[in-house]
Order: structure tokens, then sequence, then C-alpha cells
């Protein structure tokens, strides 16, 4: 026979779904970059992700072709959303300020498609652009023919 604590505790283990609580997704920010070439595509964008469920406000910028959502959304969904309403295709924000980067000039994280005061967020794949993230020995050679530096080689 079934004891009763037995059975509550079995029934607290069970998974949210089956006892029909909802887990609610938590607040964020998504930013996404999509081309947009005129205000009608900006306004087809703004609707298309103003009725979504869960979206609480869309900032769009059509000067830096940049969205950015917030509310209790998921990146995917907000993608697929736009596809699928606005016809649009749109992917993950793919710059960072460039004083985040130490070499933001190095060929991988300049580019000239970037907003201004923008390069390529190159620092999560180590693959993308090996000469932005210099080790420290790589630093003292190149301070070392420094104009900047007081103590460099007067070679140069």
């Amino acid at each position: 026979m079934i004891r009763v604590d037995d059975l509550i505790a079995e029934l607290c283990e069970l998974p949210a779904k089956v006892i029909g609580k909802k887990k609610h997704k938590e607040f964020q920010k998504v930013d996404l970059l999509v081309r947009m070439d005129c205000e009608g595509c900006e306004r087809r964008v703004r609707k298309a992700l103003e009725d979504m469920k869960g979206v609480s406000s869309v900032e769009v910028d059509p000067k830096q072709n940049k969205v950015t959502v917030s509310g209790q959304v998921e990146a995917p969904e907000v993608v697929k959303r736009l596809r699928r309403r606005a016809g649009k295709k749109a992917e993950p924000w793919p710059f960072v300020p460039y004083e985040v980067v130490p070499h933001p000039y190095a060929p991988g994280a300049y580019d000239k498609k970037a907003p201004p005061g923008y390069v390529r967020n190159v620092l999560d794949d180590p693959d993308k652009a090996p000469l932005v993230r210099a080790s420290s020995m790589e630093e003292r050679y190149t301070t070392a023919f420094s104009d900047d530096n007081p103590n460099s080689c007067a070679v140069m």
C-alpha cells in the first residue's frame, strides 16, 4: 500500500508540464542585424515583432540595420517570426564597440560594413581572427617599436 508521503513526494518530482504549470521565459534583450532599405521595411519589421507574444518593446535603427527586442522572448523565435511575417533575413548582432577588442583594425575584426564605432565580435571564436588576440609576448614586441613608447628602439 502506498503511503501519502510517498505519493506527495512522487507528485512533486513530476515535470511542470504534467501538472499544468507553465515555465515563464526570463526577460531578455535580443539584438539582431536586419537589412532595411526604406521606411516600409522598418514599419513591416516593427509591426511583425510588436504583435509577438512576450514582446514588451521593439527598437528599430534603420541606419545601423539593428533591431532590439526586449521581453520574454528567445532569439530563434524572433528570427523565425521576422522570416515568416516580414520576409526579412535576420541574424544575431555580430558587432561590438571597438573599445572592447584589443586590436580592432586587425584583419578579421575590422569590417567596412560595420556601423561607425563597431567591429566584428571575434573574441568568442578563436579561429576567426588570431591576430586580434595577441599574447603578452607579441604585445611586448609591437610596443618595442612604438612611437608612443619613450624607451623604444631608435632604429625606426
